[in-house]
């Protein structure tokens, strides 16, 4: 009898032994907990029944579906319930919150370090892409300090000596056709910067990439064509050769402009290659693990709905719009990647910077 339980003592070890061993073999990497590399999506104007109107009308999957982390963001500016894109892009790059017009400065003016500034001082890579002008509210609050967004020209001479390493979109007259007959193609020149006025020619390189495509906005998305998805290509190639990590922001601008205009043939068309967009970013997130990608909006504009249509009852959607100006609804926030729980829930605006640097390593 005591034999019979030796036997079966010696049976449960090896048993037991056997079960570690296969469970250490199959055991798979641990997912990075921090990120090197982050890649911020702004559809300007673009609130929840946009996002909806991009699934519904789109021919292929919705890269929104692609998303694990949702959380709601709360916009209003520092003296106005319903922010504009300068403050709103201010919160996002700086962290704070300010006034409408205000571009990378705080209510009293004074300039903020921006995100850009702060990861470039880390030796991270940079860069902006836009559908409007470069020098235009939400790209310039990433790399610019001015107390009004309508001034331009002095947007514009701050992106030759900033921290940007690659940037995309229209604004050529703000740099080659201004009144203080200031070149500063040039200055781009001296700091070490390629510029192509002509087309998205470039290809990953040690220079530094710029490319101003239209005098000042970019055409709408019949025009350009794939602009948006292949600028953003560009510069995750040119970006991601920086072994420190880069930083990378894309707007989606004129989503805004077609709820501006109660447009929503318009719209749908800018939301969907805003998408296309989001799918270059999360393509390369997935094969670049260290990669945080986030999706927002700066404000929601239009009042956009997608109401029931009369005629064709529940089965039929028909949009509408309750403004030509922007709401204060919230706005949603995806994310995925290292660091992409911090985004679930409801918070500011401006709470997103925060987000953004605490996921760094």
């Amino acid at each position: 009898m005591k034999s019979i339980r030796s036997l079966i003592l010696i049976s449960v070890i090896l048993f037991s032994c056997n079960e570690k061993e296969v469970h250490t073999t199959t055991e798979e990497p641990t997912a990075p907990t921090s990120a090197k590399n982050i890649i911020l999506l702004i559809g300007d104007g673009m609130g929840l029944s946009e996002v909806s109107a991009s699934q519904f009308y789109n021919e292929n999957p919705s890269n929104f579906d692609r998303f694990p982390v949702i959380g709601l963001s709360k916009t209003s500016a520092s003296d106005n319930l319903i922010t504009d894109s300068a403050a709103g892009a201010t919160a996002f790059a700086s962290g704070i919150k300010t006034y409408n017009g205000a571009i990378g400065v705080n209510p009293d003016t004074i300039a903020v370090p921006t995100i850009i500034e702060n990861l470039s001082a880390k030796e991270f890579a940079t860069g902006v892409i836009a559908t409007s002008s470069i020098t235009h509210a939400t790209p310039a609050s990433f790399y610019a300090h001015v107390k009004s967004r309508s001034l331009y020209e002095d947007i514009a001479a701050f992106l030759p000596t900033s921290e940007v390493d690659f940037f995309a979109g229209g604004g050529l007259q703000f740099f080659n056709k201004r009144e203080d007959k200031t070149d500063l193609i040039a200055l781009f020149e001296d700091n070490k910067f390629h510029i192509d006025t002509t087309g998205l020619n470039g290809k990953p390189s040690a220079e530094k990439q710029g490319f101003l495509l239209a005098q000042n906005a970019m055409p709408t998305m019949e025009t350009r064509g794939d602009f948006l998805p292949k600028a953003t290509q560009l510069a995750l190639d040119q970006l991601s050769k920086n072994e420190q990590g880069f930083f990378l922001v894309v707007e989606g601008s004129q989503i805004d402009w077609g709820g501006h205009d109660n447009d929503a043939t318009y719209l749908i068309a800018e939301l969907i290659d805003f998408d296309t967009t989001i799918g270059v970013a999360l393509d390369f997130a997935e094969k670049n693990s260290e990669t945080l990608v986030i999706v927002t909006a700066d404000h929601e504009t239009g009042g956009f709905t997608l109401s029931s249509d009369e005629r064709g009852g529940y089965n039929k959607i028909k949009p509408t719009f309750s403004t030509d100006g922007h709401s204060a609804t919230m706005v949603p926030v995806f994310a995925k990647g290292p660091g992409a729980s911090a985004f679930g829930g409801v918070y500011q605006n401006n709470a997103i910077y925060q987000k953004m640097m605490d996921a760094i390593k």
